[in-house]
């Protein structure tokens, strides 16, 4: 049967230990998700949706329980979708990330020059490199993304992230399109489920921005939802400062926060091409379901 979501967020830490240019600060006080909070999260969500995704803002990598919550999902039947720099993979996270319940890892390769531009990515990318060729050896159902942003650049001439692709490609076997506008095409398949996933820079949502309008629709709250490393639940993944907190799972069920007159108020609203919050009135990336 058929969930009803087709995957939550759950801010299991909001701590980095990158600053990317392209990622905002987290404003909120740095906080790593109480193992208790996220055992009753996982037991709330798991009639609601197969997939939970480790991410809302920071590096799911930094937590120490790391290894306790996958297990934790593993007693739900939840799969686990995951993003992350890379920066922390070592040989010993090998293994837990090769779990029957991970369904995806995404690894933000466009984050290292980003961070150090004049480091070379030899160690970095070897890491990552050797945990994908055991992935596809012993867990080919595992989807595997590299993501290049190209930013502000959609045909991708970018420096840095030629010299990541031509390291991908000799390591992979793999010829990338000579030409390639990336707000087309945004995904490449390398080999089996290992893809080069790529986008265009956006402007995060902010209280502090113009208004650009009052029409258009999201998939918040019909396709997915967040939960930050607090508790608060929010409309959407871009929520990062709980502009629009809808409840605090200490205080009532998830069910009963979804369905809340402020929560039903937005998917109305997105049903009817409405823009009834102001973080969504000011959120660009709406713009792309147009």
């Amino acid at each position: 049967m058929k969930k009803r979501f087709h995957k939550i967020h759950v801010e299991i830490s909001n701590i980095c230990n990158l600053q990317c240019s392209f990622c905002p600060a987290v404003i909120r006080d740095n906080k790593m998700m109480d193992i208790d909070t996220f055992r009753d999260i996982v037991m709330q969500v798991a009639p609601l949706t197969d997939l939970i995704c480790f991410h809302l803002m920071g590096d799911p990598l930094v937590h120490p329980q790391f290894k306790e919550m996958i297990h934790i999902c593993d007693e739900h039947e939840v799969n686990i979708f995951l993003v992350t720099n890379g920066v922390l993979m070592r040989p010993e996270k090998f293994e837990l990330m090769l779990h029957k319940r991970f369904y995806q890892i995404n690894f933000s390769l466009h984050s290292f020059f980003d961070n150090f531009p004049e480091r070379n990515p030899t160690n970095y990318l070897e890491r990552i490199f050797s945990f994908t060729e055991r992935a596809i050896a012993e867990r080919p159902d595992l989807y595997l993304n590299f993501r290049l942003w190209n930013l502000n650049d959609p045909l991708g001439s970018q420096t840095p992230n030629t010299e990541m692709l031509k390291r991908i490609s000799e390591r992979f076997g793999f010829n990338m399109p000579t030409e390639l506008d990336v707000r087309n095409r945004k995904s490449i398949n390398v080999k089996n489920r290992l893809y080069l996933h790529f986008d265009t820079e956006f402007i995060w949502p902010s209280l502090d921005l113009p208004v650009l309008g009052t029409e258009g629709k999201c998939y918040g709250l019909s396709s997915h939802f967040g939960i930050l490393v607090d508790g608060t639940v929010v409309p959407c993944c871009l929520d990062k400062e709980s502009a629009i907190p809808l409840g605090h799972v200490d205080d009532m069920p998830i069910l009963d926060i979804l369905a809340s007159r402020r929560a039903q108020d937005i998917v109305k609203g997105f049903r009817q091409k409405k823009l009834v919050e102001k973080l969504c009135q000011r959120c660009q990336y709406i713009e792309r379901f147009s």
